[in-house]
């Protein structure tokens, strides 16, 4: 039987795909196994060009490939630290927190340990949320900040780390104020100074600190507690007078015909004597 045209080439076409897929299948095992015959800069390179191609998921992967192949080389050494930046690229923090932590256990003098701490201490910080979540990873990155500004003082990640402490400060403190500012609202005048309390005596270099002192003169003046209201509202006035906080302060004062004073009395007035007199004892 002799076929047409048209048949001749639906079976020509057909061979050529499936030799095509052939091709294909065995480039793709080829490129499976031939990774284990690559030198370390090859793979190390390929990793490169992936992220450079946004693509740092699959660099990281490359840059393992590296350490798994040709474990404590000069190679392994330059992989482990760039899969390290590479995963916490992808946002696969636990991932970055895993290689910076190895590197930091094999090479604990190498020139690159303090970025591998720098990038743990990233790892959390980058993942604080807004202060209406619970915020047990901005303690996390406090801690790993504080570690890289003490173990590597004279790095170049420390003016960086020491910004994201302020930040991280800032934050925690942010929280406290939400929830002081809820208690607040409902007349919890108790539990709400507690929370400002927390501000002033242990985020006092924060932002929130002057409305923190003034959310003290409201709740004191609500219990009528005059005397703390008062001490908290001099405390203001020496440190942010020229804040609208203050002046806040000194109107609600004003219009109960009291006056910004400090008096020892309570944990402000031990706060009072501090900061304005300098009597620590």
């Amino acid at each position: 039987m002799v076929c047409s045209l048209t048949q001749a080439r639906k079976i020509a076409f057909v061979g050529l795909a499936s030799v095509l897929l052939l091709s294909a299948c065995a480039q793709q095992a080829d490129k499976a196994v031939s990774i284990e015959d690559q030198p370390p800069e090859q793979i190390f390179n390929t990793a490169e060009a992936l992220l450079a191609d946004s693509d740092p998921a699959d660099a990281a992967k490359q840059f393992s490939e590296v350490e798994r192949l040709y474990p404590y080389s000069e190679w392994a050494k330059r992989a482990l630290i760039m899969s390290a930046f590479s995963y916490h690229e992808a946002g696969l923090y636990e991932e970055s927190r895993g290689a910076s932590q190895r590197y930091l256990d094999f090479y604990p003098a190498d020139e690159d340990a303090a970025y591998a701490q720098y990038l743990i201490a990233l790892s959390y910080y980058d993942q604080i949320d807004n202060v209406s979540r619970d915020q047990g990873v901005t303690f996390q990155a406090l801690q790993a900040l504080r570690t890289t500004i003490e173990r590597y003082p004279d790095s170049e990640y420390v003016s960086s780390a020491l910004l994201k402490f302020d930040l991280a400060l800032d934050h925690l403190a942010g929280k406290e104020m939400e929830i002081g500012r809820y208690y607040l609202k409902r007349d919890h005048f108790g539990a709400a100074i507690n929370r400002f309390r927390v501000v002033v005596e242990d985020f006092q270099t924060t932002s929130h600190t002057p409305e923190a002192l003034h959310r003290l003169v409201e709740c004191y003046l609500s219990l009528g507690l005059e005397s703390q209201a008062q001490t908290a509202a001099a405390i203001l006035g020496h440190n942010f007078a020229g804040s609208q906080w203050y002046q806040d302060s000194f109107d609600l004062l004003q219009s109960k015909g009291l006056e910004a004073k400090g008096l020892n009395t309570g944990w402000i007035g031990e706060v009072y004597r501090r900061v304005i007199k300098g009597q620590w004892l």
